[in-house]
């Protein structure tokens, strides 16, 4: 037994030697490292651990005519880190070789079919083994594993009396053997993750740095700007070449090639367009994928992501190498997170003339409409947001400009009720950004009502609620917004608080039409109401809270 104990200990070594130097590999790092396999990835997976399968059976030690051997540890160890298809195609490969290599042996059948089940057993772990490190899994379905190959050879393999002798010859050393050996080998790639890891946060704070240096050149976008952003990022980075796009043109291209990929000209290549239309990254490896029509192009390869507001890819960001086969995972990670930091900074900027045009004149007719205060609340509320979670701030991005383009485009007209509505949600999502948990907003909707009200008729009683409702009583609350029909030309709009609770002189001064307001408070909803629907607001004081509401008619909605 000890004889075969150093023999299996020996053919470990090797396994992991192997292992070591395969691990290594730039081409394996690369498939290891990355975010999710695709399918050619996980053939290689499958073929690599399947190899060390079959390694571990021709490293073999023969007693008494079976292969005492260390075969599961590779297709164990690529199932519990790679995932199912990884460990089951791996499994049936090795224990396939298994069965060829010693047809008609008695171990044969058991040892082979024990190989599948140890595929299938990586995959169990692969899914459900969170609780402990990956490696304890790996020491334990190693013994369990061959527990179950040697009561296959007892139940499968003839005669039994030397089916017994080989097990009690192996069962030990074996399990022994595989068990470490899976352990270590799971350790050893994991390793790869780590690094993974640890250079995507490596990355993650380049892409930081790289925002920082490029913040004041988005104050005024042109091209001048982006072209500073693009010698920024390639000194930054690896790139041989950085360009910036929109939808059909190179806005700015700095590095190799700047001879005939030049600012102005429209985009030629086929992959950029396809980034535009879809939306994903793509990643060229040779000049051929590049598609460069001027010859002698230096530029080898090439990484493309959209750039995004919302979810409209407005334009691309593409780092070029000049080696083919030069976008390293590195590379993908800055890149990523350039995208998205650039595609915030360029919705920022938008903002932040937003917030110019505010002190100008040309603002000066939605003052009557648009409160100040919250304009230049929920900038600054955005600002904050941008380096923390800019994720957030761009959502808040496109609330605030749909508040804003609804409140210039849609005074004084009648819009679809949903329009309306999803203003109304804009403004609401602007003011939870600022108090948080401290403001539920509920919605009750008929999607079923199909009508047209006037604009900025709901979005005041809303902002009445929260502002005069839930900030000035205790400072958190809920509002309540229903929309429902009535009967077959009538629509309810309600929005109900469980704030202060409003004063009875000002309902009837609002009443009575004695409230000075500007242009979105409560009495002028209620007089234009009133002018075309013949009646206006129902306000009523509730033990907690204060319910609005009031009915349109959908035929005279329609004007």
């Amino acid at each position: 037994m000890m004889y075969l104990l150093r023999n299996l200990i020996s053919n470990l070594g090797y396994v992991i030697i192997i292992a070591f130097i395969i691990s290594n590999l730039p081409v394996f790092k690369k498939i290891i490292q990355r975010n999710e396999f695709k399918s050619s990835d996980r053939i290689i997976l499958s073929i690599t651990f399947a190899f060390f399968g079959i390694i571990g059976t021709y490293a073999g030690t023969d007693i008494n005519g079976a292969i005492a051997n260390t075969r599961i540890i590779g297709i164990m160890a690529g199932g519990i880190l790679c995932g199912p298809f990884v460990g089951i195609v791996s499994g049936i490969i090795a224990g396939t070789h298994r069965l060829i290599y010693d047809f008609g042996g008695i171990t044969s059948v058991p040892c082979a079919i024990a190989t599948v089940l140890a595929g299938f057993t990586s995959v169990y772990i692969y899914k459900k083994g969170n609780k402990y490190p990956k490696w304890v899994y790996g020491l334990v379905g190693g013994v369990v594993i061959e527990s179950i190959e040697m009561l296959l050879i007892l139940l499968l393999s003839k005669p039994y009396s030397r089916a017994l002798l080989i097990v009690k010859s192996i069962y030990f050393p074996m399990s022994l053997t595989n068990a470490i050996g899976i352990s270590i080998l799971i350790l050893l790639i994991q390793r790869i993750f780590k690094e993974k890891e640890q250079i995507a946060a490596k990355q993650s704070q380049l892409a930081l740095e790289i925002a920082n240096k490029t913040l004041p050149y988005f104050r005024e976008v042109n091209s001048e700007s982006l072209e500073k952003i693009c010698t920024i990022i390639k000194d930054s980075t690896e790139a041989a070449a950085v360009a910036i796009t929109d939808k059909s043109t190179i806005l700015a291209h700095v590095g190799v090639g700047s001879d005939h990929h030049i600012s102005g000209s429209l985009i030629q290549t086929l992959a950029t367009k396809q980034v535009i239309k879809d939306g994903q990254m793509r990643i060229l490896n040779s000049p051929e994928e590049i598609e460069c029509s001027s010859e002698g192009c230096q530029l080898k390869s090439a990484l493309i992501v959209p750039l995004k507001e919302a979810d409209e890819t407005i334009g691309t960001l593409k780092l070029y190498f000049s080696k083919e086969n030069g976008v390293s995972y590195t590379s993908e990670i800055v890149a990523i997170g350039l995208s998205q930091l650039i595609s915030t900074q360029l919705e920022a900027s938008k903002v932040s003339k937003l917030k110019d045009l505010a002190t100008k004149a040309e603002i000066k007719a939605l003052q009557a409409q648009i409160n100040p205060h919250f304009l230049f609340n929920a900038l600054n509320t955005i600002v904050s947001l941008l380096r923390f979670n800019p994720d957030s701030a761009r959502e808040l991005i496109v609330n605030l400009s749909t508040y804003l383009r609804y409140n210039i485009e849609e005074a004084n007209t009648f819009v679809d009720i949903r329009k309306e509505l999803q203003q109304v949600k804009a403004y609401v999502e602007i003011e939870k950004a600022r108090f948080g948990n401290k403001l539920n907003v509920f919605y009750d909707i008929d999607d079923s009502i199909q009508t047209k009200i006037p604009s900025l008729i709901i979005q005041p009683l809303v902002e009445n609620s929260i502002k005069h409702g839930i900030l000035k009583g205790s400072g958190s609350g809920n509002v309540w917004i229903e929309v429902q029909k009535l009967s077959s030309n009538e629509v309810q709009i309600t929005i109900t608080d469980d704030g202060v609770g409003i004063p009875q002189a000002i309902i009837d001064s609002i009443y009575e039409g004695n409230v000075k307001e500007n242009k979105i408070g409560m009495s002028n909803v209620d007089s234009r109401l009133r002018h075309i629907y013949g009646q206006g607001l129902k306000i009523e004081r509730l033990n907690v809270g204060t319910k609005i509401s009031f009915i349109i008619t959908e035929n005279n909605s329609l004007i």
